[in-house]
């Protein structure tokens, strides 16, 4: 009998040293403390946890030479989803919104084009959220500009995570950035910036604002669009 091949998933285990090392790996970059048990138990199933695989990837590019989307992601059978694609969990399911965005599983694919710079803005007009001291809503208007490097962000996945915040308690300060930095932590942007423009409540319209990395030159980022507050003036 010939000897089968071993599974894409158990080569990125192999590549990390084995179960242990992966779930230090793992532990150090999410806080979270893995056993190496649950690693060998997806060594022996051929498939990791579609939970931990975006953070594996994300350990793998500390690797020599580091994890690629062709080395990690399962590769289907004919007809089925191709390369990186195959590993995403919400595209083309259902869409029960998860209870709070730390539960969210924001998911992202390889770039498409990585040779090239270029801007992916996602425009969210009706984000909710709930004042942490009244539990009253909030509502905004996010726009998300991003040059990608070696990821990009699955809409869905980003779509589920942003309606997860209608139930969770946050100034807007908090909400703005704490999406900025998880789209940061999942995707590795070159450039990022996000404006917050939150509808008044109590008087006062707040508009939040932020930026990080550096934009590449020459690259054309159009105007967010989104005016600013006036009132009868």
């Amino acid at each position: 009998m010939a000897r089968q091949s071993p599974t894409p998933h158990r080569t990125v285990i192999d590549r990390f040293g084995g179960f242990a090392a992966l779930a230090q790996a793992l532990t150090r970059l999410t806080g979270r403390r893995l056993a190496a048990s649950t690693v060998q138990g997806w060594h022996q199933r051929g498939h990791i946890s579609n939970h931990w695989q975006q953070a594996v990837f994300e350990a793998g590019q500390a690797l020599k030479p580091p994890l690629a989307a062709g080395d990690f992601f399962v590769r289907p059978a004919a007809g089925g989803k191709p390369g990186a694609l195959a590993a995403l969990t919400q595209l083309g399911q259902g869409g029960r919104i998860p209870e709070s965005p730390g539960a969210a599983v924001l998911e992202t694919v390889a770039n498409p084009q990585p040779g090239a710079d270029y801007l992916v803005r996602f425009t969210a007009p009706e984000f909710t959220s709930l004042c942490p001291v009244t539990g009253q809503p909030d509502f905004a208007h996010l726009v998300i500009d991003y040059v990608p490097a070696k990821l990009i962000v699955e809409s869905k996945s980003l779509k589920l995570y942003l309606s997860s915040f209608r139930n969770h308690g946050a100034f807007h300060e908090d909400c703005t950035l704490a999406v900025a930095k998880r789209l940061i932590a999942a995707a590795k942007p070159k450039w990022l910036r996000i404006g917050g423009y939150w509808y008044p409540r109590g008087g006062i319209p707040i508009d939040v604002f932020y930026q990080t990395g550096r934009l590449p030159k020459g690259l054309w980022v159009p105007d967010q669009g989104v005016p600013a507050y006036r009132g009868r003036g």
